[in-house]
């Protein structure tokens, strides 16, 4: 059938069928978000940063960034929220102590961890950290020493109006969240909006990015500021100075009296001694001082030249 020396084709052979889709190996993707940089694509290297959405990169990957917006093809998508440094968290990380004892360079095994669990951080367990401080941990070790996650933190939150509604009739204002203290530094932070997840999902992403956006809308604006400052320039007054400059300027400048009576005689004076050399002063030299007659207009012969007028 086939004319080659009694081949025959198979199914497979005659008919063909559409290429499946290549799919990426999450192995690889997983490795990619925790091991490197998420602008550079280098591998991190202390100081690391984070940003409101949870990303890791180098702090000198983000500098040249902002330094230069087109130093990264792809920076605007990766990192286009990042407005300067103040957008950007540095990370205390905790060094793998299994990582630095092996003296062999062993991409596979993850350079930071836990220091609560020794968990590494190589995104099989979730990890998180702290806006105020910036301490790593993972969220199973943070979660056993302050006694929940944030989602259980806001869900008690949201049943404790409905209880004081029900067991007391009074209103009574309701009282804020207590802070919880950083295990690592002893520094205060808010279970409910300052613990935030490294390389989260699609789904808590985008709630980090509107958590993120209410955040800079509470912001104080700069038009503002500036409002407020003209505010303050007018009460002190129309030029912007305050009252005490405004009166010295005003104030009239004080005079010794007896200095003035001495420049009065020095200037009569010279009045004097004036008038006596103009007496004394021969017809010849007055003339060359003028004779009080409008000078004459100058022509082509006698202009540029030093001419006396008789």
């Amino acid at each position: 059938m086939g004319n080659d020396g009694g081949s025959i084709p198979d199914r497979r052979d005659l008919v063909k069928t559409k290429a499946k889709a290549e799919q990426a190996d999450k192995a690889n993707q997983t490795k990619a978000r925790w091991f490197y940089c998420a602008l550079s694509k280098k591998p991190l290297q202390e100081p690391v940063v984070s940003c409101s959405l949870g990303k890791l990169y180098n702090k000198d990957a983000i500098i040249e960034y902002l330094l230069d917006k087109t130093a990264y093809g792809d920076g605007e998508e990766i990192c286009g929220h990042i407005r300067s440094l103040k957008d950007v968290k540095p990370l205390k990380l905790t060094p793998n102590g299994a990582a630095h004892s092996s003296n062999s360079d062993d991409t596979e095994t993850a350079r930071f961890a836990c220091p609560l669990t020794l968990k590494e951080m190589n995104g099989v367990q979730p990890f998180v950290y702290t806006f105020t401080c910036g301490c790593v941990f993972s969220q199973a070790g943070l979660r056993t020493v302050s006694g929940g996650t944030p989602k259980e933190k806001e869900k008690e939150k949201e049943k404790q109006p409905e209880n004081g509604e029900s067991s007391s009739s009074g209103s009574t204002p309701p009282t804020e969240a207590p802070l919880d203290l950083c295990p690592q530094c002893g520094a205060k932070y808010s279970r409910a909006t300052d613990v935030i997840v490294l390389n989260p999902s699609a789904e808590e992403e985008q709630t980090l990015r509107w958590a993120m956006e209410k955040r800079r809308a509470s912001e104080p604006s700069k038009k503002k500021s500036s409002k407020k400052r003209k505010q303050h320039s007018a009460e002190d007054g129309a030029d912007g100075e305050p009252p005490s400059k405004k009166e010295r300027k005003g104030a009239t400048p004080t005079i010794n009296a007896s200095m003035g009576t001495a420049s009065r005689a020095v200037m009569q004076g010279l009045a004097e001694e004036e008038a006596k050399r103009k007496a004394t002063m021969s017809e010849a030299v007055k003339s060359l001082y003028g004779d009080g007659k409008p000078a004459r207009k100058e022509t082509f012969m006698t202009m540029g030249t030093f001419t006396r007028y008789a």
